[in-house]
């Protein structure tokens, strides 16, 4: 089931993504507000239910798409997850533990809506992710139970300004919160075979310069709900986007930032594209 968080005939809406069109939730299980509220009551079978033989209310293309969860109560971001990241940091050494950042909800748009560059850099950068989310409350869960906390997967583009990232003395924050300057979508994908790698691949204006798999992950899906609950409990609906792969090619030097009318593609087979372009800060 893929479900999605959406604009419909001028209101806020949530429903799931059944052939071209989308079958509204929020009319039909009226008494969740949003996604996010579903995912808290253990409801997914319920919405499960309420589609079941029922033929689209809206065709897709006449929704405008929102991050597939509006108000979760984190998003976590995993940093250099992803073999030979490290050589991105002039660090040879593999690390013990996770690297992770918070992001806040604003600093996301849907798929389709645009990215914006702050007016105070030029220096926006993208990073194609795949992102979990979590279904039931855990804390201290065990590796081997992990994956029964994942309810599904989405997409996310973790866009950076980048000469932001150490405008303190050690933290990224600022670099990662800038207003609308990353996509989370198109929608999450709750069925899903973790037996095999994910593959993800990202686009620049049509060209390929990320792709990798799952398998190169240094901390998997699993390493990174057990490491996280052993200090903070993840509740449903939180979102924890899992790292990026290294670019392909060469170092460019200076670095080309995105500007207005760069397209970025995230693509898994597995759950969809998330594609977004560029704009200016009004």
């Amino acid at each position: 089931m893929r479900l999605a968080s959406y604009n419909m005939r001028g209101r806020p809406s949530f429903g799931a993504v059944v052939g071209e069109g989308i079958v509204d939730l929020r009319s039909r299980l009226s008494r969740f507000p949003t996604l996010v509220d579903v995912f808290r009551a253990q409801a997914l079978d319920e919405a499960k239910s309420a589609i079941a033989g029922v033929r689209p209310d809206v065709p897709f293309g006449e929704v405008e798409l929102l991050p597939p969860l509006l108000a979760p109560e984190k998003i976590l971001c995993i940093g250099i997850n992803y073999a030979n990241r490290n050589a991105d940091f002039d660090d040879p050494n593999v690390p013990k533990y996770p690297s992770m950042f918070y992001r806040h909800p604003g600093s996301f748009v849907g798929a389709g809506q645009p990215l914006v560059r702050p007016k105070v850099s030029e220096q926006l950068d993208y990073e194609g992710e795949i992102a979990m989310v979590i279904g039931r409350e855990g804390r201290h869960v065990p590796k081997g139970l992990a994956r029964d906390y994942i309810l599904g997967y989405t997409l996310c583009n973790e866009g950076t300004v980048r000469d932001w990232l150490r405008h303190g003395k050690f933290n990224v924050t600022q670099g990662k919160n800038f207003d609308a300057t990353g996509g989370l979508g198109p929608w999450i994908e709750t069925e899903f075979d973790l037996a095999k790698p994910l593959h993800l691949t990202i686009r620049k204006n049509g060209q390929d310069t990320q792709d990798d798999t799952t398998a190169s992950m240094i901390f998997s899906f699993a390493d990174i709900i057990a490491y996280t609950t052993t200090f903070m409990t993840l509740k449903a609906g939180d979102v924890v986007c899992t790292g990026t792969p290294v670019k392909l090619g060469p170092k460019v030097d200076p670095p080309v930032w995105l500007k207005p009318g760069d397209t970025i593609e995230v693509e898994c087979p597995e759950i969809g594209v998330l594609r977004n372009t560029v704009v200016d800060e009004a």
